[in-house]
């Protein structure tokens, strides 16, 4: 090969890779609303009743399942339900796994950083709960004491904030499960003196499980709201959403569905 012949072969190759590069680019910065789908992708917690749980039945069922259902219909979308590792939603949302994080998933602004949230639909507290004979009154009772959540909850982030008490559980820091529901069954065996978790997820299970069997302390860990995740950016999505749940709210569906799985209305109006 002659070095003419070389030389453009090597130019050529130059302005190929540099216009590749610059397609690449552009590629990462554009973001692809949800709404341009006909299919929309739900990320949950299948574990987490009443919100989104698996039943008997192995369906996966629950308030924000057919709060989401609901919204898929108003916009035309097919909802699928996608079970992940709550520790890996954010990860899941912003690779494109899933298009929504919509589970019980509390507005933190930690959180804001990573995704962007819909409106509050549901207000909660992050509230403690031990067996009915237990010692523990008030939240200072927890020093010393095995104190169990959910691994990347924001039962963690709300004890975080009182620092001094949460270094002064049994193991300086709240031993962590991948589940609510793995927690409060240790809590029951014994294993454990205490949960920090969503007061709608507690009441719940101690209905199911007995009442006479467990005591929420007065005290909490603080409130909070619910909201849908979604991707960074996505204002389209956002918008949609909020639109949807404006509208369930003033045709009374977001209270039937309240109705439904909690006996009365207690959604965010």
């Amino acid at each position: 090969m002659n070095i003419k012949v070389m030389k453009k072969n090597i130019l050529l190759g130059i302005i190929m890779g540099s216009m590749s590069f610059s397609l690449l680019a552009c590629s990462k910065k554009e973001i692809k609303s949800v709404m341009d789908k006909d299919e929309i992708i739900v990320g949950l917690d299948d574990a987490f009743a009443p919100m989104g749980f698996k039943n008997e039945s192995g369906e996966i069922i629950g308030f924000d399942v057919d709060l989401a259902k609901e919204v898929g219909q108003r916009l035309d979308k097919e909802v699928i339900f996608q079970p992940i590792d709550w520790s890996m939603k954010e990860s899941e949302l912003n690779s494109g796994n899933i298009d929504f994080i919509w589970n019980g998933y509390t507005i933190t602004e930690e959180r804001k950083e990573k995704v962007d949230f819909s409106e509050a639909y549901l207000n909660n507290k992050q509230v403690i709960v031990t067996l009915a004979t237990s010692d523990i009154n008030a939240k200072s009772d927890l020093a010393g004491k095995k104190v169990g959540a959910q691994s990347e909850s924001s039962a963690i982030e709300a004890m975080e904030k009182d620092m001094e008490l949460y270094e002064s559980f049994n193991g300086g820091e709240a031993i962590t499960f991948e589940d609510n529901n793995q927690a409060l069954m240790d809590l029951e065996a014994g294993r454990i003196d205490a949960v920090v978790a969503d007061e709608i997820l507690v009441r719940y299970y101690i209905k199911l499980k007995g009442e006479d069997k467990f005591k929420v302390l007065t005290e909490d860990f603080g409130s909070e709201e619910y909201g849908v995740g979604i991707r960074k950016g996505d204002i389209e999505t956002v918008e949609a959403i909020n639109n949807a749940f404006e509208e369930m709210k003033k045709d009374g569906k977001m209270a039937e569905i309240s109705q439904k799985w909690f006996g009365e209305d207690i959604t965010d109006n």
